[in-house]
């Protein structure tokens, strides 16, 4: 498959979401799967604002960008906070050369192996909701291309949290959010639960969990729910992802 047949599934995969009852978590946990297999980053994660303005970490590819995440919002204090007050993108930040500007991030993220970052808004019309975070390894630059592209991903995830309802009502994006960050909740138990019952990576369980929700066409909070409850069993998560 050539790279523009991809780029099509994606962007399908994504517009997917723009229909009534539309799952919030799965459409941001793809935005981040998706830029880190576009664009040259080795980890993402999302924060979003809920109905009080608070930042919350809604998604990520990895443990260690989760934790990352929760870090730059528990120190206030990072690239994708300027990205989120101003608007703009935050990008090309090498991790070497940021100790003046970000000191506990710079520290934070270069101990868990990260050398540089991006940072994306999801916004429209000048109202940003929340940010894209890409993470690498190596310090690399991304091209005006895929600074496009990856905001082009951003620009079509915050269409489908915005378009048809919380751009006529914005109460009901406040009630999404709020939801989405419930279910968050629930996600995170689930995945500590699981982890500790299966004795496997916390990353491999939220793995199990989504490849079941995805094949029974569930939501992952109600999955996370039976977890929780003990109806749904670490072999049952198991067999269906085989």
């Amino acid at each position: 498959m050539s790279r523009e047949q991809r780029l099509a599934e994606v962007f399908v995969e994504l517009a997917d979401t723009l229909v009534d009852d539309f799952d919030v978590i799965e459409l941001l946990q793809t935005l981040c799967e998706r830029s880190t297999e576009l664009l040259p980053a080795d980890a993402a994660g999302l924060i979003l604002a809920d109905q009080q303005a608070a930042l919350r970490v809604m998604a990520s590819t990895s443990e260690e960008a989760q934790l990352l995440e929760l870090f730059v919002l528990q120190t206030d204090e990072g690239p994708c906070l300027d990205c989120y007050s101003t608007g703009e993108r935050t990008v090309n930040v090498d991790l070497t050369t940021t100790a003046d500007r970000w000191p506990r991030f710079q520290a934070a993220a270069t101990s868990l192996g990260f050398r540089s970052t991006h940072a994306l808004p999801l916004r429209l019309r000048g109202e940003v909701i929340g940010v894209l975070n890409l993470f690498c390894r190596e310090q690399l630059t991304l091209t005006d291309a895929e600074i496009a592209l990856g905001q082009a991903l951003c620009d079509i995830a915050t269409v489908g949290l915005l378009q048809e309802r919380a751009v006529r009502e914005r109460q009901l994006l406040a009630e999404q959010l709020q939801s989405a960050l419930t279910s968050r909740i629930l996600l995170e138990q689930a995945k500590g639960m699981l982890s500790e019952r299966a004795r496997i990576e916390v990353d491999e369980a939220f793995a199990l969990m989504r490849s079941y929700a995805r094949r029974h066409q569930k939501p992952l909070r109600a999955v996370a729910s039976a977890v929780i409850d003990g109806t749904i069993a670490p072999a049952t998560l198991r067999a269906t992802s085989t």
